[in-house]
């Protein structure tokens, strides 16, 4: 692709799996950043708890736990080490990851990884930043007030505007990302919308969750959101395949895509979702400092850990669209 214009979405979908693509690099998303599975045991066990109560929910001892987008499966063993202390011990648990890069070794062997979700899930569909990384288009504003398709030049990102906006493409920015006006720029939701549609109809009975950078149709950002990460540090988006490409999701959107009948989608902030599952970033009584020297000083940590998770302005900021079926 160097030297030749193409789509972000094109783009970005070679830059990031295509052969040698940032997604299949060995040390994986984890060399590169930081997501909310990375930053404390926590979340796992919040998941593990969140996957007994489905399995409550469904009135069964054994269900599935899909992890849509895995990275290098730190979730999935998270969860897995986590499920006794959340009341999941005895529960059978038939565990996939779905992921594009190989299998890396010495994951427990109780994991199956797979390119696809498996095509009947009885339990709990969840994808954590996943969606960020669906490419989609991106459309610009020209000055005519004419919403164009960005171009992009692979080998040093140089960015030029090209046709008109138009059909599926255009109707999906009047309903749910109208510009902003002259220099006004989008991405364009309806591959995620599509992704999450089919990732959500493999669930037979249970709970799909995706967890994200989201904003919803009332507080669009007026100039987009796409970016590049590498290295821990936030860099201009090239598709070279040097960095990760990310840009939040229209997570209302994705509802709408991937809603059950009878079962509306719930979106809520991760602050929220955590703290309904015992997530808290309180400090330990003072008390237990001097009858449990150590353990105020673990619970202080776990506090510490807890805060950030949910801590407005950063992770506790993403969204969590929650759908329901059976």
């Amino acid at each position: 692709m160097t030297d030749e214009w193409h789509g972000w979405q094109v783009a970005a979908e070679t830059a990031l799996y295509g052969d040698g693509g940032f997604y299949r690099s060995p040390e994986g998303p984890a060399g590169h950043f930081r997501t909310s599975v990375h930053a404390s045991p926590l979340f796992a066990s919040a998941v593990a708890r969140l996957l007994v109560e489905t399995a409550l929910g469904l009135g069964t001892g054994s269900v599935d736990l899909v992890d849509v987008g895995a990275g290098r499966g730190e979730l999935l063993t998270g969860v897995l080490a986590a499920l006794p202390a959340a009341g999941g011990d005895g529960l059978a648990v038939r565990a996939y990851a779905v992921e594009l890069a190989g299998r890396p070794p010495g994951l427990d062997p109780r994991i199956e990884w797979c390119a696809e979700p498996p095509p009947r899930t009885y339990g709990l569909l969840f994808a954590n930043e996943w969606l960020d990384n669906v490419p989609t288009e991106v459309a610009e504003t020209d000055p005519d007030g004419v919403d164009r398709y960005v171009l992009v030049r692979a080998e040093d990102g140089t960015e030029r505007l090209g046709e008109p906006v138009t059909g599926a493409d255009a109707e999906w920015l009047r309903c749910w990302w109208p510009s902003a006006g002259p220099g006004g720029r989008a991405e364009i939701g309806r591959p995620r919308d599509e992704a999450w549609a089919r990732a959500v109809s493999t669930v037979a009975g249970g709970l799909a969750v995706a967890v994200d950078y989201a904003h919803v149709r009332d507080a669009r950002p007026p100039f987009g959101t796409l970016t590049g990460f590498r290295a821990g540090r936030e860099v201009r988006p090239v598709p070279d395949g040097s960095c990760d490409l990310t840009s939040h999701v229209a997570l209302d959107a994705c509802a709408a895509a991937g809603s059950f009948a009878g079962a509306p989608p719930e979106l809520l902030s991760q602050r929220e979702a955590l703290h309904r599952l015992g997530v808290s970033g309180g400090r330990p009584p003072l008390a237990l400092a001097s009858a449990d020297p150590a353990g105020y000083v673990r619970a202080l940590a776990s506090a510490g850990e807890a805060a950030e998770l949910t801590a407005p302005g950063g992770l506790g900021d993403f969204g969590w669209l929650m759908q329901r079926r059976g």
